[in-house]
């Protein structure tokens, strides 16, 4: 698979100077781990779930997770297991059809073995499990769980941790909390793909809820939570884990009480204007918003919710041009020593030793997300990946 591998080649070669590069599930870990993307979470009660993963796949999305847990009613767990169950058997049956990274959220860590034992063959479907309000006491049971079921199906299994637990976004308990969560991670270094974080949970303890014209980090309780999260546990040092941006939980509005916050001009210049109107009835502008703020604030990638929210993180995740001839002088083996230098594009400063995490960064994103052509914006990419 690969980003923006549902557009056709043609349409690629014109919009990407370098086009993202092929992956599956059995790639390494850190390239997996920033190629998540959009992570679209779906019932395990669906009764087609097989065929929906495979119509997902063919309109971009590279990652699932299929929820038996807060997606679902307690009454409804049994039916739910033996439903994704019974769908992934119906999927191994199938010919090789492209399909996304595909997680289980479950709901207690006692699943995890149970669920790969009754997949059978099908398990090499399987990229891991999601675990649920993770602390260091509630989650070292799934991630012991999780390797115990690998060494048992023989069949590399990853953990995605949530955090979400109200021990988190207490301050009185928060600092220790997140000590604890990164002992627990650090011994299953190698099995932890990615931290989430779950906003909706940390607004549930103060009965808040964003309206769809504002962004997590305009909660200020929640953004101190998430950036406790990076300080600790997100260090571009080698000691950090990728952490996915928070669930967007908005696709259509019906009335709003701010002015867009999705800029015309882009737009125009790409003669796009039709698409920014949708974007805005669908309550694009503030997920876009929330992207770019994201990765501002060191988040790669995106809980979703809804199909829709794909393409925007997808686009806004392709490296821009300028981006890219930044990253490559600052990493010029002729500039091991340090230094300072103007930027190609003329318009910023490149410190060369503070800039390098960033740039390395960003070389990563490069190869998984591409790099868009000079005179390319995310309009262009947007318009593209939109089904005909």
């Amino acid at each position: 698979m690969r980003h923006f591998g549902h557009i056709a080649p043609e349409v690629r070669q014109r919009l990407f100077f370098q086009e993202p590069c092929e992956f599956d599930a059995d790639s390494p870990a850190r390239l997996l781990a920033a190629a998540l993307g959009a992570t679209l979470y779906s019932p395990a009660t669906r009764p087609h779930l097989a065929d929906d993963v495979v119509k997902l796949a063919a309109r971009g999305v590279v990652s699932m997770v299929l929820c038996l847990e807060d997606s679902i009613g307690d009454e409804d767990v049994p039916a739910a297991e033996e439903n994704l169950v019974r769908q992934f058997t119906d999927l191994a049956a199938r010919p090789d059809v492209g399909l996304p990274l595909l997680f289980v959220r479950v709901r207690v860590p006692e699943q995890i073995p149970d669920l790969v034992r009754r997949m059978g063959p099908a398990v090499r479907l399987l990229s891991g499990f999601v675990m649920p309000k993770f602390t260091e006491e509630s989650g070292t049971p799934f991630l012991e769980a999780l390797a115990a079921a690998e060494a048992a199906s023989g069949h590399r299994l990853f953990g995605m941790p949530v955090l979400e637990s109200p021990e988190l976004l207490y301050r009185e308990s928060r600092v220790e909390t997140l000590e604890g969560i990164s002992r627990a991670v650090d011994k299953y270094r190698d099995r932890v793909l990615a931290l989430r974080l779950g906003v909706t949970d940390f607004c549930s303890s103060y009965g808040l809820r964003r309206a769809s014209d504002m962004t997590a980090y305009d909660v200020q309780i929640v953004a101190s939570v998430i950036a406790d999260v990076v300080n600790m546990l997100g260090r571009a040092d080698g000691t950090g884990f990728t952490v996915t941006g928070p669930v967007w939980e908005y696709f259509r509005v019906q009335e709003r009480m701010f002015k867009p916050q999705l800029r015309r001009s882009p737009f125009l210049e790409g003669q796009a204007e039709e698409l920014r109107e949708a974007l805005i009835e669908h309550a694009m502008d503030g997920l876009l918003r929330e992207i770019a703020l994201d990765q501002a604030n060191g988040l790669l990638g995106k809980t979703c919710i809804h199909p829709t929210h794909v393409l925007p993180v997808h686009a806004l995740s392709v490296v821009s041009h300028e981006e890219f001839s930044d990253a490559q002088d600052i990493l010029r083996p002729e500039r091991g020593g340090g230094g300072v230098l103007r930027s190609a594009y003329t318009n910023k400063m490149n410190e060369v030793k503070p800039h390098r995490a960033w740039a390395e960064r960003t070389m990563l994103r490069a190869e998984i997300f591409g790099v868009a052509r000079e005179d390319v914006g995310f309009v262009e990419l947007l318009a593209a990946g939109i089904p005909g």
